[in-house]
């Protein structure tokens, strides 16, 4: 009895360089085709399948034309000439008489509904081959009308859809395969993470962009998806100038804040914002990175430093009376600011409790502003059990519950 000659690889050279080398075998030959053959059919082959394997793939093609030559070919003898002219196809990188043979063998009846899926994987893969993408996503939606389940054709699929610019079909279908892997408790390979997001760059799908950027920062936290991530903020219309200062105490937390006027500008920001304190921090951090006190502006940087320390001065002078000012206010807003304040001075047990019960007087012009800025008070006090479970009852679409995302990611890394 003729032995079965193998596959060449399936998927090889995929785009990306996502899908690794497998190996497909032959069709298992089926109950019909187990059945003896004539010599003058079986001799033939069995030539084809050494030259096969010695790789002379124009010998082997003439023995299995010799054999296709003899006459009065049983149904079993014109299905196995028809299985090794597909092999021998694809093996030798014929891969349009490939798909030709390999519908054949398709259109015969005599091929199980597995070995069907197995052909038609081979089909794709040779349409592929010839940069055919649509014949590719052809062969893979009849695949999956046969039952198939391949991640590597799903990955294929994605990469066609990608190829003919049809980023919205190659976002859909990869965002499927992701969520799979997420309810599978699996971690998305960073590969099509970042195929996700560049599907939804081109599409402009920025809400998306911005969750994948996210699972990107779960997953794989490197300064670069940061960074992305806190441009994509940034640039947000949606997202108030009020925030923005916010958005900079994680790109501190990060370390995105590289530049002298990076530290500058979060400098003024924290004192505008009543922080004076913090922004003492900044600009420590600022002088012990390399970024202020050795450039042109290193006069004027050594200014703002006293000024950022007067202003701390004059504040913590002033905080109690402030505080006695803010209670006898008919809403939270002045009292928040004023925990806050303590807060930021380091008093941290007085500046929570002040700060929940502004929250509780309510009447605030920015609830979840408070109670992004409440975890982040619990957070520097050092509870980060208390910042997680405030942070995660922060919502909104202003960009306050993404930033509360984010620092729940950055205090669980």
């Amino acid at each position: 009895m003729l032995s079965r000659v193998s596959r060449a690889g399936l998927l090889a050279g995929v785009f990306f360089a996502c899908v690794p080398v497998g190996a497909l075998g032959l069709l298992s030959p089926p109950a019909q085709a187990q059945e003896a053959l004539r010599p003058v059919v079986g001799k033939p082959l069995q030539k084809a399948q050494a030259l096969a394997h010695q790789g002379n793939f124009p010998g082997a093609l003439a023995q299995i034309n010799i054999a296709e030559a003899a006459r009065d070919k049983t149904a079993n003898e014109s299905f196995v000439i028809d299985e090794m002219r597909a092999a021998v196809a694809q093996q030798s990188g014929d891969f349009k008489s490939a798909i030709g043979a390999d519908d054949v063998l398709l259109k015969s009846g005599r091929v199980p509904a597995a070995e069907q899926q197995r052909l038609l994987m081979a089909e794709a893969s040779s349409y592929y081959q010839l940069r055919d993408y649509a014949g590719t996503i052809a062969a893979i939606d009849r695949y999956h009308k046969a039952g198939g389940a391949s991640p590597a054709l799903e990955t294929l699929l994605i990469q066609c859809y990608y190829l003919q610019k049809d980023y919205v079909r190659a976002a859909a279908v990869q965002s499927a395969q992701i969520q799979a892997e997420l309810r599978a408790r699996q971690t998305p390979p960073e590969g099509q993470l970042q195929l996700l997001a560049n599907c939804q760059l081109q599409s402009r799908d920025n809400a998306g962009l911005t969750h994948t950027m996210t699972l990107l920062v779960t997953y794989y936290p490197k300064p670069e998806y940061w960074a992305q991530l806190m441009q994509g903020l940034r640039a947000n219309p949606n997202v108030p100038d009020r925030l923005q200062f916010d958005i900079d105490r994680l790109r501190l937390e990060v370390g995105l804040l590289t530049s002298t006027q990076d530290f500058m500008d979060m400098t003024e920001m924290a004192v505008q914002n009543g922080l004076p304190h913090q922004g003492l921090v900044v600009m420590d951090k600022g002088y012990a990175s390399g970024a202020l006190g050795r450039d042109p502006q290193a006069a004027r940087e050594t200014r703002l430093k006293a000024l950022v320390e007067k202003t701390v001065a004059e504040k913590r002078a002033s905080i109690a009376t402030d505080e006695a000012s803010a209670r006898s206010q008919p809403n939270g807003n002045a009292l928040l600011a004023v925990g806050y304040s303590y807060v930021d001075l380091g008093q941290y047990p007085k500046g929570i409790a002040v700060m929940k019960e502004a929250v509780a007087k309510g009447g605030l012009l920015n609830p979840e502003d408070a109670q992004l800025h409440l975890g982040l008070a619990e957070l520097a006090s050092g509870d980060k059990a208390a910042a997680t479970a405030t942070l995660q009852n922060v919502h909104g679409t202003d960009g306050a519950g993404d930033l509360a995302q984010l620092w729940q990611l950055r205090i669980r890394g």
